[in-house]
């Protein structure tokens, strides 16, 4: 007699969950305690409230800013206790700050040298970020240690050699001696590099290269879209950079010519500092950078928490 081939049951799907076959009235076997994927729990209303204290402590300054810029006159900041109520008159301090130096002059220049630096360094630093991530070319890795290297040099030791560079090749008092030495950053190019290996896959690129893609429609259609977020933060970061600069902009630009910060310098120069109308320019220099905030806080969001969490 052949002997009998029999498959054995399967397990019941139900008696395979922990507990799933316990009799009625029977307790489930508890998890042991580290064991199984941990949840946290809700925020409490210690963690709120030290949230709170912090948005408050981040927003006071711009907030007394805007308080003193909208009074009248210095006496806000001369009582024994400072009024924390805004004024009626900011629109007239910005009007006065106008009228005081030629601010629009200013802005149009900041505008000019921020977003062109900008645009450039998303475009520079993306390019030699895919070279370094994807490429294969002999002396990479020495090459993108000294990109990296020369940022422990203070800014301050290169400022009399680019003082002289910048003389030479006629660019002094210009916006070209802003905007030529600052195109592409070696932060830049180091945070778009990190941004394609850890994002693009080599198998995408490698795929690409296969269907007869070359370099260039390979960075764009493949790389490009992946670390578009990144490259959105790479571009605030520069352009707040650039917009805040006053070190090297009061050293290349005449005081008629200069950006937003020197003419704030101008507006606090002199004996008597009228604080009301230094701030005001304050507010008016502010906004245009809250106002790309605006544009590109999601993306920028995006962009930071694709560098803080994986998986």
């Amino acid at each position: 007699m052949a002997p009998s081939l029999t498959t054995p049951a399967s397990p019941d799907v139900r008696t395979a969950l922990p507990g799933a076959g316990s009799p009625p009235g029977h307790p489930r076997p508890r998890r042991r305690r580290g064991s199984g994927p941990r949840h946290f729990d809700s925020a409490g209303p210690l963690a709120y409230a030290l949230l709170a204290a912090v948005v408050l402590a981040s927003v006071f300054p711009l907030y007394w800013t805007f308080v003193v810029a909208s009074h009248g006159d210095n006496s806000v900041l001369g009582g024994s206790t400072p009024s924390l109520v805004p004024g009626g008159h900011l629109v007239a301090n910005i009007r006065r700050v106008f009228d005081t130096v030629d601010f629009w002059k200013a802005l149009g220049n900041s505008f000019t040298v921020a977003g062109t630096t900008a645009a450039s360094n998303v475009l520079l630093s993306s390019l030699a970020g895919y070279a370094f991530a994807k490429l294969r070319f002999p002396g990479r890795d020495a090459l993108l240690v000294v990109v990296v290297a020369t940022v422990m040099v203070p800014t301050q030791l290169g400022i009399i050699p680019l003082y002289l560079l910048v003389t030479d090749m006629g660019l002094y008092g210009t916006l070209s001696s802003l905007i030529v030495p600052a195109l592409v950053s070696a932060v830049g190019v180091f945070w778009m590099r990190q941004a394609m290996e850890e994002n693009i896959p080599d198998e995408l690129i490698e795929s690409a290269r296969v269907d007869g893609a070359g370099h260039l429609r390979t960075f764009l259609h493949v790389a490009w879209p992946g670390v578009r977020s990144t490259a959105a933060v790479l571009g605030m970061f520069t352009f707040m950079f650039a917009w805040n600069d006053y070190f090297w902009p009061l050293i290349a630009l005449p005081p008629e010519n200069g950006t937003v910060q020197i003419a704030l310098n101008q507006l606090a120069a002199g004996y008597y500092t009228d604080y009301t109308l230094m701030l005001a320019g304050v507010v008016v220099s502010v906004l245009p950078v809250l106002a790309l905030f605006a544009v590109l806080a999601r993306r920028i969001v995006s962009g930071v928490m694709d560098g803080a969490v994986k998986g």
